[in-house]
């Protein structure tokens, strides 16, 4: 899930709540939506292979 940000940028966050603080996991902020996109689909090709 990417979110925008107030000062500009954007920010990758987990698809589920973290169970110990019930918010979601930040998996990094970046300067455009193109980068934050790019990186989450990095990390769906990991989460496979």
């Amino acid at each position: 899930m990417i979110r925008k940000l107030a000062s500009g940028g954007y920010r990758l966050y987990s698809r589920k709540p973290d169970p110990n603080t019930g918010k979601r996991r930040n998996l990094g902020t970046f300067a455009s939506r193109e980068q934050a996109e790019k990186h989450e689909r990095e990390i769906q090709y990991f989460k496979r292979h």
